[in-house]
């Protein structure tokens, strides 16, 4: 029996898939599978640890770049709120290019859904005002 925890033990440790081992005592090892089981983030959790990401003071051009990519990554369209910590960052670094790449990557993961990038547009406009980002479409990107 302890070699079977030990197994089960080993298994979730490393991540092995398939380590069974024949029982030398009577005691039948179970197949087990090495899943997570942790908790699931909420919408409001996982936007809050995102903003919190991009607003750190001390972010660098390339914790930024790849907080995008794995953003992009996802599934979703990212809420205004995250795009606008992000562009915050941007601007922290003086980056307009990758406000400018963050502004296209938002059109392209609204898709076919043509309502998403609009709506995402305006709740950033006076972010974007503010901080003088233009665009895609004001720097006449949409046409190439």
């Amino acid at each position: 029996m302890l070699a079977a925890a030990a197994l089960l033990r080993r298994c979730a440790v490393s991540g092995l898939h398939a380590a069974v081992r024949r029982p030398t005592g009577p005691a039948a090892v179970l197949h087990a599978r090495c899943y997570s089981h942790g908790s699931q983030e909420s919408d409001e959790e996982f936007d809050a640890r995102w903003v919190t990401y991009f607003n750190k003071p001390d972010i660098d051009a390339w914790e930024l770049r790849k907080g995008i990519n794995t953003l992009v990554g996802y599934d979703l369209v990212p809420e205004p709120k995250i795009i606008d910590a992000a562009l915050r960052a941007c601007r922290r670094l003086n980056d307009f290019a990758s406000a400018v790449r963050i502004l296209e990557v938002v059109k392209d993961k609204a898709g076919p859904h043509k309502e998403i990038y609009p709506y995402v547009i305006q709740e950033l406009r006076p972010t974007l005002s503010e901080l003088g980002i233009s665009t895609p479409e004001e720097l006449g990107l949409d046409k190439a």
